[in-house]
């Protein structure tokens, strides 16, 4: 979410003279209003009803987050309710915004006061006074955090004090939101605790950093936008309370990441490692990870009238031109090799870009790049996430993002051409004819179906709604002068008083000691309109006509192509939901569309989709449709049901029930959450992974099989041992190491056929749980296990005929002698309470790999870099149990760093590994379930 600057259409000079910073800041973009043929000029009753229609969008999704979400963060618009951290499945990093602080009230604040809607206004900023808690126990991004909530908040501030200086609103204000931003700076401090001073990329708000209750202050990456974009709101905080912390910290860091620039190509990479500096991505580009870090540069200078920030951003923008900008086009190359690209894609929020140059005054390749942005947008109704280089789609997903409007509305007022209100028009004819529904307006799951997604981010009401606003707003429909202010990369809008304010920060010129810098890049700063249009009206169409066609000459539409291919008698396109990995033919097939399998170390696999591999375009083409299609049918399939974890209790000699194993449960077969749960000896399946017809089936009738995961479908493994008599099934991971003490809950899905057919119970364990149970097969001949939806008490909901106490004999389950049990067995029975010599606490579930996310993450700006799909496991070649829905929906998705191999072998490759070595861990299983009684996972 980038914006274009406030007055920041305006040209600051390079070295105002003392006394003139403002002068510099106010100065305006005075460009030639010019009336291109491509567009006849609109009237003023078309604008104006273009205006009174972007109020009532307004009032359309605002009223509905007051009614139906408030004061949760955000609207889930498809169910008409609010989405509250924890409550609803965790998106992964989309999440981190979240603070349960009202984000979207406090995000719309001063949206409010732009539209006109001062009563409203000052209502919001007392709920906001009222309701708003800042001191959450919740882990939350320093980055979001800072441009939507800080942001909002000061943003609220500056317009609630014109307002009362107005003399008609807020009359009974005293800077209330200004100490709510305090607090709140104050609270997002620790995060520089570092040696670079760059901040961490997550808070708590309660906690900070690095405590055991924080839950975050382990990481030590993040992006440089993410640390790159703190100087406007910092700064603005210092200077509205004096005090001077918040713009040292936000200097500090900007001062770092240019310290850290690659000397040769004067550009930076996308991620950086926050304690060494050192680049962890050297993929550069303007979108996402790194998009607001120039930005903040380039207006830093317009509000603060710092020479260093606008030197530096003018050296980072030659290389951005030199490298990057491949007209129309803005393609990441690697920071050491810049001649060299790093994909052949593009992301949506680059689109910000053209609204810089604006501010920057470099109009023609604003133009173009906006130009062509629009020509996808018309193809498609939206900007899609991702697109390639020949504008296919990429990445699907458009959650609404406001850049191409903020882009659209700096060039009508640079040009004042009327092409950018007919722009405008598109937009709004979209918004309302392919995203509004009855709650709200929905995100865009896919642009190519019109499928939507159940969210309406806070920056659509703080950002979209503002800028379309304004592109059809006569100066006198704005109840304040919009030239006074800036807007921060969230729109929010900070007076350009501030750069005359008291402050005490100094104002070191750093950046003449790093490089040399070519003077004749400032005459770009402040144009002259005669050399942007020299004597010609058209000027601005001149650029666009060469690329009115570009996207419809270089991708004909997919439907077309497929049709041809259906005529010329070829087959149909392989579909995600026919896959089978098994299929050599399929195989073959994904080799031709470019789409290769990666086995990762937690037994999945991931899909990775190359077009360039691809043997033809055709066969590029059906291989992006083919990885958004697995991807869509994961993701669905994952969020289909969502089962609680279930339990494997050994009731056996000697464990009387006292080892509790942390089971995934399966969205097929007997439901023990009804039922007392299924008691049985267990017996291991041949062939073990249970893919075909059981050859010991009297090994298993009446009893519980075991199963090795992979080579086949979950359906089909219970199929085979239910029909070889099993009365029961347990699938253990073919993935040594694996735990459900660092992996999410694993839920077992069906074939995608009725499964209703399979009337036994199945479950499944990690490796490490089901190397508890085959090492007890190995000590005592027989081992009886309880499968059931939770503990049973082991000394009320068993009785001695079914549970023999401590003190019994083993019931007589063989004529062979029960082996003696070791005395560092004895010693560890556990007591009813699941404590024990060795027991520790359990230790939070923490994924080990997230799910596939459509999007860049917004709260680092990062783009995968390739098109990856997790397959649902119908899709794996060694783990084809069906789908695997990883994940506790109440806690974030983090990545974790994958185990090290010789840990995991010296750890549990010894299959001979003395029982009483686990039973520290059998302890905090124990604890780890009866926590799951409680609903506390």
């Amino acid at each position: 979410m980038s914006a274009a600057g406030g007055r920041g259409s305006g040209c600051p000079r390079p070295r105002p003279a003392p006394g003139s910073l403002l002068a510099a800041a106010l100065c305006l973009l005075a460009v030639t209003a010019v009336c291109g043929a491509d567009a006849a000029p609109m009237s003023r009753e078309e604008k104006q009803r273009l205006g009174n229609q972007v109020l009532e969008m307004f009032d359309h999704a605002y009223g509905n987050y007051m009614e139906h979400a408030y004061p949760a963060d955000e609207l889930m618009p498809l169910t008409c309710r609010g989405r509250v951290r924890g409550q609803e499945p965790s998106r992964g990093d989309v999440d981190d915004a979240l603070g349960k602080f009202s984000l979207t009230l406090i995000d719309s604040l001063d949206t409010l006061v732009v539209l006109n809607k001062t009563k409203e206004f000052e209502d919001a900023v007392k709920k906001v006074l009222r309701d708003v808690n800042l001191d959450n126990d919740v882990v939350v991004s320093v980055f979001e955090t800072n441009i939507r909530v800080l942001g909002g908040l000061l943003g609220g501030h500056s317009l609630a004090i014109m307002l009362k200086e107005k003399g008609q609103h807020m009359q009974w204000y005293s800077g209330e939101l200004l100490h709510m931003a305090k607090q709140l700076g104050y609270k997002l401090l620790p995060a520089f605790n570092t040696t670079s001073g760059l901040p961490y990329p997550r808070i708590n708000l309660k906690f900070g950093i690095r405590k055991p209750e924080a839950r975050t202050g382990a990481e030590t990456d993040t992006c440089t936008a993410c640390a790159g974009t703190l100087i406007l709101e910092f700064a603005a905080l210092s200077r509205f309370t004096g005090a001077t912390i918040f713009e040292e910290y936000a200097r500090k860091a900007l001062d770092f990441l240019w310290e850290k620039r690659q000397r040769s190509s004067n550009l930076v990479g996308v991620t950086i490692n926050i304690h060494t500096g050192d680049w962890v991505r050297k993929d550069s580009g303007v979108g996402a990870g790194i998009d607001s870090y120039y930005e903040y540069l380039l207006k830093a200078y317009v509000l603060l009238g710092d020479d260093s920030f606008l030197e530096r951003f003018n050296t980072h923008y030659d290389a951005i031109m030199r490298y990057i900008s491949q007209p129309p086009l803005l393609l990441d190359v690697h920071i050491h090799k810049p001649l060299l690209n790093a994909r052949s894609w593009m992301d949506a929020l680059l689109a910000f870009f053209p609204g810089l140059q604006v501010l920057k005054g470099d109009i023609r390749p604003a133009i173009e790049t906006h130009e062509m942005l629009y020509q996808v947008i018309k193809k498609h109704n939206f900007l899609p996430e991702a697109f390639t280089t020949d504008f296919r789609v990429h990445w699907a997903q458009h959650p609404l993002r406001p850049e191409f409007a903020e882009s659209t509305y700096f060039l009508y007022k640079a040009t004042g051409d009327p092409y950018y209100l007919e722009v405008g028009k598109t937009l709004i004819e979209n918004l309302n004819k392919y995203a509004r529904v009855p709650c709200g307006f929905a995100a865009m799951k896919d642009v190519r179906t019109g499928s939507h997604e159940d969210r309406m981010d806070s920056f659509f009401l703080a950002e979209m709604f503002k800028y379309l606003y304004l592109l059809f707003a006569e100066k006198e429909d704005i109840i304040f002068d919009i030239e006074d202010y800036i807007f921060t990369t969230e729109a929010h809008l900070l007076p350009l008083w501030l750069s005359t304010s008291k402050h005490s920060v100094p104002r070191r010129n750093t950046t003449s000691e790093y490089t040399e810098l070519d003077d004749s890049n400032f005459d770009w700063t402040c144009p002259n309109a005669q050399l942007l249009f020299p004597n010609d009206p058209l000027y601005a169409q001149s650029i666009r006509e060469p690329l009115k066609n570009v996207v419809d000459k270089s991708c004909p539409r997919g439907i077309i192509r497929v049709e041809e291919s259906f005529r010329s008698g070829a087959k149909p396109p392989l579909r995600a939901r026919d896959f089978m990995a098994t299929n050599p033919e399929h195989l073959e097939i994904l080799k031709k569309m470019g789409v290769s399998l990666i086995h990762l170390k937690d037994g999945r696999v991931q899909l990775v989709q190359h077009a360039i591999q691809a043997a033809s375009s055709v066969d590029a083409e059906d291989g992006l449709r083919f990885m958004q299609e697995m991807m869509e049918l994961s993701s669905r399939q994952q969020k289909e049901q969502q089962l609680p974890p279930r339990a494997v209790q050994i009731v056996s000699h000697p464990f009387f029930g006292r080892v509790v194993l942390t089971a995934g449960p399966a969205q097929f077969g007997l439901d023990l959450s009804k039922h007392k749960g299924t008691r049985g000896f267990v017996a291991s399946s041949k062939p073990y992974n249970g893919c075909s017809e059981l050859t010991n089936p009297e090994a298993v009738v009446g009893k519980i099989a075991l199963m090795q995961r992979g080579q086949c479908m979950f359906a089909e493994k219970a199929r085979n041992i239910q029909n070889a008599g099993a009365i029961g099934g347990i699938v253990i991971d073919d993935n040594e190491g694996s735990s459900s003490d660092t992996a999410p809950l694993f839920q077992m899905a069906g074939d995608g056929k009725d499964t209703d057919d399979i009337q036994i119970p199945m479950l499944f364990l990690f490796s490490k749980e089901g190397s508890i149970i085959l090492e007890a097969m190995r000590e005592y001949e027989q081992v009886e296990v309880l499968l059931s939806d939770r503990a049973r008490d082991r000394d009320g909901e068993m009785d001695s005929e079914e549970l023999p106490s401590p003190d019994q004999e083993a019931p007589s389950q063989s004529t062979e002698q029960v082996p003696t049990v070791p005395q560092t067995l004895d010693e560890a029975r556990l007591d009813p309470a699941g404590e024990g010599p060795g027991a520790s606490p359990p230790e939070p579930l923490s994924p080990t790999d997230p799910e596939p996310d459509l999007e860049p993450d917004p709260g680092t700006g990062d783009v995968p870099s390739g098109q990856t799909a997790h397959a649902p496991e119908a899709q794996e070649p060694d783990s084809l149990d069906g789908e695997c829905t990883e994940g506790d929906p109440s806690q974030p998705r983090e990545q974790s760093e994958p185990e090290d191999e010789a840990t995991a072998q010296a750890s549990w490759g010894d299959k001979a590994q003395p029982i009483d070595s686990m039973l520290a861990d059998w302890s905090e299983d124990i604890e780890a379930f009866e926590m799951m009684g409680k609903d506390e996972l």
